[in-house]
């Protein structure tokens, strides 16, 4: 069972190194500011050090997300690519209204792009959490099917 879990916790991280290098890509597409990274690292500092900091606390979450799947991958219908893109997308509508309080109580909010309201963020979000999906259900499938 930890096994099971510390494969779907190197399966998360993967996946959200995949997401992160695919970021600049839908900022481009959307013609939007919306940074995960930067959310996360601004969160924590003002200072120079907001994107390492906010690249390993993207990857700690994943690290979760992908342990929590791997746990509760049984209950998800479907072959692997479409178990994980289902979690990735369901991830994304669960925590989507929590960037309400990104918008107001952020310590750098007035230098982020507002997200509750914002079409385009939520676009570069849906990506986002498909690309982490998908990656995430196939590489946790076979990080954990092939050691059964």
């Amino acid at each position: 069972m930890l096994q099971t879990s510390l494969r779907g916790a190197v399966a998360g991280v993967a996946a959200t190194a995949v997401m992160t290098l695919e970021q600049p890509l839908d900022k481009r597409l959307f013609d939007s500011k919306y940074d995960d990274v930067e959310i996360l690292g601004k969160l924590v500092t003002r200072g120079e050090d907001w994107q390492p900091i906010g690249v390993a606390l993207h990857l700690q979450n994943g690290a979760i997300l992908g342990a929590a799947y791997a746990r509760l991958k049984p209950s998800l219908p479907g072959p692997a690519i479409l178990r994980g893109l289902l979690a990735g997308l369901i991830e994304h509508v669960v925590t989507w209204p929590m960037t309400a309080l990104v918008d107001r109580y952020h310590p750098a909010r007035k230098e982020l792009p507002k997200l509750a309201a914002n079409r385009r963020a939520f676009g570069q979000a849906t990506i986002r959490h498909a690309v982490f999906g998908i990656v995430l259900g196939l590489l946790e499938h076979t990080l954990n099917d092939r050691s059964t």
